[in-house]
């Protein structure tokens, strides 16, 4: 899933923003690497309440991208323009980092809710939703209103987003 996850993200970024500069398309791709690390995933039952864990993945992703990228010397202005974007990408912030936190969102609707899904049933999957729902402009929830799950409890999640939203 995470994989998956990282490529349509990309995708998502390249489709808001076609003249995405490298370290937004590293950043797209990267943003979650830290969960293929097992040992330094950070876990959400170590936070009071989800943004704060949001926030401590985001930078725990930021510091192990910018490892990887100092072990590779990569540029210093890449590594910290990455470490900077990759460490706001759940809460946004600038433009950058918006179109960031925007393809990572649509990603999650297009790829993670049906295993987010079948891993926290159906209340915190619309926890989750209406969390990740509320950070898209109007235009972009358009879009996840327009997704087809063919299941029945992901398409009524969805429509409680919108409704309790008001897209």
């Amino acid at each position: 899933e995470d994989p998956i996850h990282a490529k349509n993200t990309l995708e998502w970024l390249l489709k808001l923003k076609p003249d995405a500069d490298d370290a937004l398309k590293i950043s797209a791709l990267g943003h979650d690497i830290e969960r293929a690390i097992e040992h330094r995933k950070v876990k959400r039952k170590d936070y009071k309440n989800y943004d704060e864990f949001k926030r401590a993945h985001a930078l725990n992703s930021a510091k192990i991208l910018e490892e990887i990228m100092n072990e590779c010397n990569v540029r210093k202005e890449l590594t910290e323009d990455v470490f900077y974007l990759v460490s706001h990408h759940e809460k946004g912030g600038d433009d950058r980092v918006n179109v960031l936190m925007y393809a990572d969102s649509i990603s999650f609707f297009q790829v993670n809710l049906p295993y987010y899904f079948v891993r926290n049933g159906l209340e915190e999957t619309l926890r989750r939703c209406l969390w990740g729902f509320k950070k898209l402009p109007y235009h972009l929830r358009r879009i996840v209103a327009e997704f087809d799950y063919g299941d029945e409890n992901l398409e009524t999640i969805i429509m409680n987003c919108i409704d309790t939203i008001r897209i």
